[in-house]
């Protein structure tokens, strides 16, 4: 089932880089209490991921954080040495949180899976924005194949 508005995000959990190495982050630790908006591409250095997506957070992020966003974070089905090297080469800092969903798991969890098997790819997650507040989807936005609209950093402004 696809997460829509109104539900609560499904549990799981995910590998960030810190400076100790991996470490796990919960659902719980990313959501409760908290408003997030959480991006995913299909891959770290893919061609519109890297040239526009992510950027785009990169260069709205302050915006979007004075609309009373506590965290914007990037998802995408990488393991956390690829993420941390796209966020690196990205030059996010601290504006986006870089998240490895190495399985997949949470993707299919939020029912946002892809199978891009005839790429190469394996199984990735779609292209979407969620805006949580506090564990609960409040706009869900999910591209059609091969668009990038409302995803994108500005749109997701423009519903803060």
């Amino acid at each position: 089932m696809t997460i829509k508005a109104g539900d609560k995000m499904p549990e799981g959990k995910f590998t960030r880089m810190t400076s100790e190495g991996p470490r796990k982050i919960t659902t719980d630790e990313l959501f409760k209490g908290k408003t997030v908006v959480l991006f995913s591409v299909p891959g770290a250095f893919t061609p519109t991921c890297d040239a526009k997506h992510l950027p785009g957070f990169v260069e709205f992020a302050d915006q979007i954080k004075a609309k009373g966003v506590d965290t914007i974070a990037c998802m995408a089905v990488n393991d956390v040495f690829v993420m941390n090297a796209w966020g690196k080469s990205g030059g996010v800092g601290e504006k986006v949180l870089m998240l490895a969903d190495g399985n997949a798991e949470y993707a299919k969890a939020l029912g946002l899976e892809l199978d891009a098997t005839g790429f190469g790819m394996g199984v990735r997650g779609q292209r979407f924005a969620i805006i949580v507040k506090n564990g609960v989807a409040t706009q869900v936005n999910v591209e059609a194949p091969g668009e990038f609209k409302v995803s994108a950093a500005q749109h997701v402004l423009g519903q803060l």
